[in-house]
């Protein structure tokens, strides 16, 4: 039986725990928070997305520019998988009408618990308050409740998280550990928009745009975001985050369901003494919202209304601070692992989770592929021992 720390406790690090104490050795998880996957159970509290069921092609392009590093884990481990895992641990799922996929009960608890039991089964130990400060030699460096603690493992997983919630765990501080050409800088991830409105947006505050379809240069969103008095944020913006970071012009189409013909057709119907507010609500059957949005940003409104109400231009003035957002861009490259997630500087050390350089879109897509690179670190940290 060999020894193996894993440090950090929420799912790609837990994923990683469950795979070595599997198969038999001794796992030690140190976790600086004072309890486990905090931002698994924060995210759980609007319902715990776990996976995407969709066709694995489109299912891999939701991860951009990192699809081909992260293809073989997903491969191995991809949304039929994570739903098998689930079950395995005693959830009833269901699949929303997008596709999403669901524990019935909405929220993550009963999945940790039963999961943290399974493991407490294997013989893993979770230590809690244990800040991991780096290495000294082969040894790694805690900071404890007890004063420094020592540890030369016989392998080393690193799930740290990435750099937004902080307060959940995810402040980013292991990059500083690292060298510095091994690190990608991190960038906010499923971030919101900070847009300065006019006085007349305020009884809108947080109202809902639903069905509308976003753009940002090349990519493209249908689903909703919420007016917030600091700007829009929701799962329809977040997937163009990339473009968005690069300040790439931003569109709303605020009827996608209606081509542009029939929309002029139905804008040409006489208006006889009504106000246009009141033509717009009667013909397009424009909700206050969209109707406030387009009087937000289209004024004064040309004579051609309806190419404005496909493609209504939003101004912004960039993204949230990255704390706020979901998650994070940036972080370990690729480039500095092996096949198997182990550093390349660093034999018998993996990594794994939102610490590596990749980001993808809320949906499924995030919590799987944290739990598809844990498993793989975890597994390369078994082929390791063995070898």
């Amino acid at each position: 039986m060999k020894q193996v720390v894993v440090i950090g406790a929420g799912p790609a690090g837990l994923m990683a725990a469950d795979v070595i104490s599997a198969a038999g050795h001794s796992v030690l998880v140190a976790e600086a928070k004072p309890s486990p996957a905090r931002k698994l159970l924060m995210a759980g509290k609007s319902g715990l997305n776990l996976t995407k069921a969709e066709g694995y092609d489109d299912f891999l392009a939701a991860y951009g520019d990192r699809a081909q590093e992260l293809r073989l884990m997903l491969e191995a481990f991809g949304p039929d998988d994570v739903q098998a895992w689930a079950e395995g641990l005693g959830q009833d799922l269901f699949t929303g009408s997008t596709g999403r996929v669901f524990p019935k009960v909405m929220k993550a608890s009963p999945l940790l618990r039963n999961w943290l039991a399974r493991l407490e089964g294997q013989g893993v130990e979770v230590k809690t308050r244990w800040r991991w400060a780096g290495w000294q030699g082969d040894a790694l460096q805690f900071e404890t409740p007890d004063g420094m603690v020592s540890a030369t493992p016989d392998a080393t997983v690193l799930a740290c998280g990435g750099a937004s919630w902080a307060r959940l765990g995810s402040d980013g501080a292991w990059a500083a550990l690292m060298p510095e050409t091994e690190i990608s800088p991190f960038q906010p991830s499923n971030a919101a928009l900070s847009v300065t409105w006019s006085g007349h947006m305020a009884p809108h505050f947080g109202a809902a745009l639903k069905a509308v379809r976003w753009q940002a240069g090349d990519l493209t969103s249908r689903g909703e975001a919420v007016i917030s008095v600091r700007g829009l944020e929701g799962g329809g913006l977040y997937p163009l985050t990339p473009a968005l970071r690069e300040g790439v012009a931003l569109f709303v189409d605020l009827l996608p369901d209606i081509p542009l013909d029939q929309l002029r057709k139905r804008l040409s119907r006489p208006r006889g003494k009504a106000s246009l507010s009141n033509h717009l609500r009667k013909t397009l059957k424009l909700p206050p919202v969209k109707l406030a949005l387009l009087m937000e940003f289209a004024r004064p409104l040309p004579d051609d209304l309806a190419p404005v109400i496909k493609a209504l231009p939003v101004p912004y003035t960039g993204l949230r601070p990255m704390d706020e957002a979901i998650s994070t861009a940036g972080g370990l490259r690729f480039n500095a692992l092996n096949q198997h997630f182990m550093l390349s500087q660093r034999p018998g050390t993996f990594a794994a989770g939102e610490m590596l350089d990749w980001e993808a879109p809320t949906g499924g897509y995030l919590l799987t592929a944290c739990l598809a690179t844990g498993r793989w670190a975890g597994l390369g940290a078994v082929r390791y021992l063995s070898a």
